[in-house]
This record gives C-alpha cells, sequence and structure tokens, in this order.
C-alpha cells in the first residue's frame, strides 16, 4: 500500500475496491458518495467499473438526487466503451438487483450480435437457477421478447417451470409469437394444469392463438378455459374471433 492510499488518495485497484463501501452508503449527506464515484471515475481499472456499478443497487432520497448521481455513473461506465464489457456482465452474473441499468450499459458499446449473444447468455445461466428475487429474469426476458434470434426460444422454454408466475407469462410473451414447435406440448400442459394461476392462463390462451397451435390431446380441457372471444375451430387450432386467419391474434 503506497502512502497516498493511507491518506485516503491515490488510484490503485485495491482502493478502487474500497470505494464501493462509500459508493453505497444510503444514509447521511451525499457528499462522501459523490466524491467516491468521482474519483472512481477518474480510475480505469475493472475494479473501479465494479464499485461504480454497484451504485444501482442503492435508493436514496430524495429521488432527484438519486437519479442524477445514477445518471452520472451511467456517463462514467458508459464512456468506457468496450473495458466496461466485462465488469458490467460479471455484475449481471452476480448480482440480482440493477438488471436493466446493467444491460443498457451492454447496449451501448457491443454490437447487435455480439448483444443478443450476451442476453442469451445470462438466460441460459438463469434457466436453472432458483432465485427468490425475479427482476433479474424479468429485465432479460422482456429483453429478449425484442429480439430475433432463433436462440431465444429454446432458452425461454424451461422459464415456463418458473417458481415465479411473473416469469411464467414473460416467459410465454417471448414464445407466443415465435410459433416455437417445442413450445407446443408445454404451454398446453400448464394452461390445462389445475394449480395454474389464472392470469397465467389468460396469457397462455393469448399466445397459443398468436401462435396458431394446434390444442390435439388437450382440446376439451381447453375448451372449458376458453373466454370470449377465444374459440377451437373444427381443426383443432386455437383462435381468436376475428382475428387473421391462420390462428393469430389481432
Amino acid at each position: 500500500m503506497g502512502i497516498l492510499d493511507i491518506f485516503g488518495g491515490g488510484k490503485s485497484p485495491e482502493r478502487a475496491t474500497r470505494l464501493k463501501s462509500k459508493v453505497t452508503q444510503k444514509y447521511g449527506g451525499p457528499e462522501a458518495r459523490q466524491k467516491a464515484i468521482q474519483q472512481l471515475g477518474e480510475m480505469s481499472f475493472p475494479e473501479a467499473t465494479a464499485s461504480l456499478l454497484a451504485r444501482f443497487t442503492i435508493t436514496v432520497e430524495p429521488q432527484t438526487t438519486d437519479g442524477d448521481e445514477k445518471e452520472h455513473v451511467f456517463g462514467l461506465i458508459r464512456a468506457r466503451g468496450e473495458a466496461a464489457v466485462e465488469p458490467i456482465r460479471t455484475f449481471l452474473r452476480r448480482t440480482d438487483q440493477a438488471s436493466s441499468w446493467a444491460l443498457r450499459l451492454l447496449r451501448e458499446p457491443l454490437p447487435a450480435d455480439r448483444y443478443i449473444t450476451a442476453v442469451v447468455e445470462h438466460l441460459t445461466e438463469l434457466g436453472s437457477i432458483y432465485t427468490r428475487d425475479p427482476e433479474k429474469k424479468l429485465v432479460l426476458l422482456h429483453e429478449a421478447e425484442s429480439l430475433e434470434d432463433p436462440r431465444i426460444a429454446p432458452i425461454a422454454l424451461p422459464l415456463l417451470d418458473d417458481m415465479a408466475d411473473d416469469v411464467k407469462i414473460a416467459a410465454i410473451r417471448v414464445l407466443g409469437p415465435r410459433a416455437y414447435p417445442e413450445a407446443r406440448e408445454p404451454m398446453l400442459a400448464l394452461l390445462t394444469a389445475p394449480e395454474t394461476a389464472r392470469r397465467v392462463q389468460t396469457s397462455l390462451i393469448e399466445a397459443i392463438a398468436r401462435s396458431g397451435f394446434g390444442v390435439q390431446g388437450y382440446r376439451e380441457k381447453v375448451e372449458a378455459l376458453l373466454p370470449e372471444p377465444f374459440f377451437v375451430d373444427k381443426a383443432g387450432i386455437l383462435k381468436r374471433r376475428g382475428g387473421p386467419a391462420g390462428g393469430q391474434s389481432e
């Protein structure tokens, strides 16, 4: 440790790591926290980026101060470009909070193909993991919903079995418009399972109708669950009345 570190100054990876505790200090005046943010902004180490990212995991009062600090931190990290990618991805893997900030930051320096790959990889990692807080799964699924890639439907499919209904619904929204054949049976099984919540069933009915899937093997159970304007036609396809041909909902 150098003499500048002893007196609170200096720039080193160790110093950057220690400043994390100041960046995440919620109570008291903002001066110490803001000074730590400024000091970290002047360091180029990955550890400095990691400590800056920790600011997104807390909320302080007043909200205007919280928002201003987070936007400042966002700008500091964004300016690092490609150098920030690995610290951001490590943050995504290790932290359940602030996933939306991390994805915003990843989207900046990465070309579209690498960004999609990152989303796919993080969702794949989460698919088999139980989490008490579903925020990260929800953020990643919401992002995946807007992306076009053949890898997305297969990684969303296992999340139909998630413990959280919100995650199930987010996975259903990813799967519906993609008409992924392997999803037909699991979606129908979930729809007709007695323990499935009504709001999950509602999302499934919409998604199955949009996908154009048939309900073969489940017709009687499915028909008993359908509200207007949904119906099963003679060919066994779930449709919305008044929707376009092919089972697609409006």
